[in-house]
């Protein structure tokens, strides 16, 4: 789908905004794709991030589709909005075992105060992606809040 941002710079408050994001920051992740109503997120796989077997978690998994899902969300956001996640479903489908986690944030549906999302997760192993999980998504607009730090 082809959608048309609110914000003519939706990139760039998108990329601050992740920016800002201690959590992601904590897990390594990175934006590797960006266009109005679509956010791929992707994280490389570090001990730290795993369960017992030695997958990515998925606690970790279901954090990047969040963060995924919300990101696209927010690139159709006007300027003086901001977003909050108020609804997942994320079904595990295979272990995350791979070498790196990519999660595909795509928006469904644009509405004007919830949006939905779709986030399909997939791992990179042995050079090939395996799906591993995907998570469906309801997300709020918060007009005029600010997305920074809340004082």
């Amino acid at each position: 789908m082809s959608f048309i941002p609110r914000n003519p710079d939706y990139a760039r408050r998108v990329q601050d905004s992740f920016a800002r994001q201690g959590a992601m920051r904590h897990i390594g992740a990175e934006i590797v794709h960006l266009a109005p109503g679509e956010v791929d997120l992707a994280l490389a796989w570090r001990s730290e991030l795993a369960q017992q077997h030695g997958y990515f978690h998925g606690g970790v998994v279901g954090m990047l589709a969040d963060s995924a899902g919300g990101y696209a969300a927010f690139s159709l956001m006007p300027e003086d909005a901001s977003v909050l996640t108020v609804e997942y479903k994320m079904n595990l489908l295979a272990p995350a075992d791979g070498a790196r986690l990519v999660a595909r944030g795509r928006v469904l549906k644009p509405g004007r105060t919830l949006v939905v999302s779709r986030v399909d997760v997939a791992v990179l192993r042995e050079g090939q992606e395996h799906f591993c999980a995907t998570l469906l998504q309801t997300l709020m607009t918060l007009a005029g809040r600010s997305d920074g730090p809340q004082g």
